[in-house]
């Protein structure tokens, strides 16, 4: 084992050196090796350190970062495959590569606690375990689900557990869902007059697929200035089937939206929104015409016309927009279509039998066929 110095001894050296002292005789008289003699001299004439790192050329530290990237790309591709699993299996696959990679590193790639890591089970260990996952539904819910429906999914794999007991774990690890901070309000424009009816009649409860779409628009904040979003939601199983961002609240922007529907737009029955005026434009009655959609429209300062799509954009500016901003216009893009996947695919919904929008329109599907 190498004997280890510290700085005054080797600062002693060096000034033993400077002042005409032979290195050989330091050599025989210190017990050290001449070319760490050397490299002392060396490295604290020029940089007054004997630190490495202040000691390197620009060439050793770009090869010392280069080695660093490739451990990172190697650790990461080793460990890829749990980035989605639960807490106990990121704890594990940390655990069994702690020889090769630092535990901080693997918890910075795995978005996991170290204090995760270094727990050590106890008696509780299944306590320990059902911690984590309630944790893991947490995070993968983004910070929106509550005790009901963490105690939904964990059902579904078979935990029998209490909202009480839930709360408690959320309580000590600090899991705060995001729908207990206080939502902003948004300002609502001057309505159009136009004379259609709610042929809707708040009969929100449908049993086919697009009989009733209905929208909404809301802002978001985009380095510092309002940009918006559309979206265009089934009443049949609430899934998300059209969305789009703009910079600007018009009939483009909902235009747009319809634009990334996956399904014939002549399959929609009816298109029922509030009396904003970007939903009242040629460009829009234009379309609706052309693919025969019927147009519905809430009474004057009514919202309760228009509730469900209200609570959805409740829940879109409390999961995706509220207090956040966003730093481009491309990353409010890829955000939000980021946000309409996991919506759609993976978020449980209470009056879906705690099911998702495409998991409730694929079992209504099959029972139709069977």
């Amino acid at each position: 084992m190498s004997k280890r110095y510290n700085y005054e001894f080797k600062k002693q050296i060096v000034t033993l050196v400077n002042n005409g002292k032979s290195p050989n005789e330091i050599v025989k008289e210190y017990k050290v090796a001449r070319s760490t003699v050397n490299k002392w001299v060396s490295d604290y004439n020029g940089s007054g350190s004997f630190k490495a790192k202040d000691n390197r050329t620009e060439e050793e530290d770009e090869l010392i970062k280069l080695r660093k990237e490739n451990q990172q790309l190697k650790m990461e591709n080793d460990i890829f495959k749990a980035s989605g699993a639960d807490n106990g299996t990121k704890v594990a696959i940390i655990k069994a590569n702690t020889d090769k990679y630092s535990i901080s590193a693997m918890c910075r790639t795995l978005n996991i606690s170290r204090g995760l890591v270094y727990y050590t089970p106890t008696s509780k260990s299944c306590d320990s375990k059902l911690e984590n996952k309630i944790i893991s539904i947490f995070k993968g819910s983004r910070n929106n689900y509550g005790t009901r429906k963490i105690k939904k999914e964990l059902e579904k794999e078979g935990h029998q557990v209490s909202r009480r007991k839930i709360g408690r774990i959320m309580q000590k690890y600090g899991l705060v869902s995001n729908y207990t901070v206080k939502q902003y309000k948004v300002y609502k424009s001057k309505c159009n007059e136009d004379k259609t009816d709610n042929i809707v009649n708040r009969k929100f409860d449908r049993q086919t697929p697009l009989e009733v779409v209905v929208s909404d628009l809301t802002y978001v904040n985009v380095s510092g200035k309002w940009n918006y979003i559309c979206i265009l939601l089934d009443l049949y199983n609430r899934e998300i089937i059209g969305y789009s961002a703009g910079k600007n609240k018009d009939a483009k922007l909902v235009y747009k939206a319809f634009s990334t529907i996956k399904r014939p737009l002549k399959d929609i029955e009816i298109l029922h929104t509030d009396r904003g005026n970007e939903f009242k434009n040629k460009i829009i009655d234009d379309l609706l015409t052309t693919f025969q959609i019927n147009r519905s429209l809430s009474k004057k300062g009514c919202p309760y016309d228009n509730a469900v799509a209200e609570a959805t954009f409740k829940v879109v500016k409390t999961e995706f927009a509220f207090n956040r901003i966003f730093e481009s216009f491309e990353e409010l893009e890829y955000l939000l279509f980021d946000y309409v996947n996991w919506y759609n695919n993976n978020r449980i919904h209470s009056s879906l039998n705690y099911l998702t929008p495409v998991e409730y329109r694929v079992l209504m599907s099959e029972k139709k066929v069977c």
